[in-house]
């Protein structure tokens, strides 16, 4: 079950699944025609989306159940591993997947914009549960893929297809807008978690070993995938995680800088910082002054 096997072409997608190949390079497929699969983890070369068609299982968010249950959407980027743990000899698929590769894009404006969609980086507890109404567009989108790669191919295919991939990402980016605001009062909770992770990271002695907190780092401490964290504290508090960040590393230090026993060197490392300089560039990108003048007006 450790096995990892690589998924690198389309083609290799379809047989697994003992579907037949319409294309090289894109593929949707109903997954309820497919042939049972061994449950084995991949590393994928392609873009695949998997549609959910059950209920999913409940899934955990802190101490809490997700709401919409009605289907799943889950996102794999190139260079992200999938697959199952169970230990079963085979499973049966469900639902729908979509499948294509990175050659299909390239050149287009989807593929200059492809890292955009940052939930192609986000963890499966962070997956979109989408409505009955929010799954009928979702299907609309694949089926009219599906009569792509059923319609001989043309000078036009690549164009249509394409962009239909571009129209239903578009909706999955609204589907997720809509399950940030739906789980509002799960997200405050988060960012209140994070203020606590702040303070007692600066009251330890974290800094000096390890540096100022990274936002993969507090992501982590959160169990949050990093662009799902980042896109949370974006949406609730109109700043970047890493801005948040710094705004607490300026409101610690100017708790310290009110000590005037410790050098402002000393303070620096103090918090993190490798070079005091560095300290004082942040600081007076942030108050508009150095830290040794700041110290000065505060006396």
């Amino acid at each position: 079950m450790d096995k990892i096997k690589k998924v690198d072409s389309v083609a290799q997608f379809n047989t697994q699944r003992g579907q037949q190949t319409q294309h090289p390079l894109v593929s949707v497929l109903d997954q309820s025609k497919s042939t049972p699969i061994h449950p084995f983890r991949h590393l994928s070369e392609l873009y695949i989306v998997f549609l959910k068609d059950a209920h999913c299982s409940p899934l955990s968010y802190g101490r809490n159940q997700y709401d919409y249950q009605d289907e799943t959407l889950l996102f794999i980027a190139p260079g992200q591993v999938f697959g199952f743990d169970e230990n079963e000899e085979s499973l049966q698929p469900n639902g729908w997947a979509l499948a294509f590769h990175p050659d299909l894009i390239r050149g287009t404006s989807l593929g200059k914009h492809i890292k955009d969609y940052n939930f192609f980086g986000y963890d499966i507890n962070e997956a979109l549960h989408i409505s009955h109404r929010e799954r009928q567009i979702v299907l609309e989108c694949f089926q009219k893929i599906q009569y792509e790669l059923e319609y001989p191919i043309d000078k036009h295919s690549r164009t249509l297809i394409v962009s239909t991939i571009e129209l239903f990402l578009n909706y999955c980016v609204r589907f997720y807008d809509r399950q940030f605001i739906t789980r509002e009062h799960l997200h405050k909770d988060i960012l209140v978690r994070f203020e606590e992770l702040l303070d007692s990271y600066f009251d330890s002695d974290q800094p000096q070993t390890l540096g100022l907190p990274s936002v993969s780092y507090c992501a982590e401490q959160l169990n949050l995938s990093a662009n799902y964290f980042g896109e949370l504290v974006k949406k609730e508090t109109g700043k970047s995680a890493q801005d948040y960040i710094q705004t607490k590393v300026i409101e610690v230090a100017k708790e310290k800088i009110f000590n005037v026993s410790k050098s402002l060197s000393e303070i620096a490392y103090e918090m993190g910082f490798k070079y005091p300089q560095h300290f004082t560039r942040l600081f007076k990108q942030h108050v508009g002054q150095s830290p040794s003048a700041y110290r000065l007006s505060s006396n």
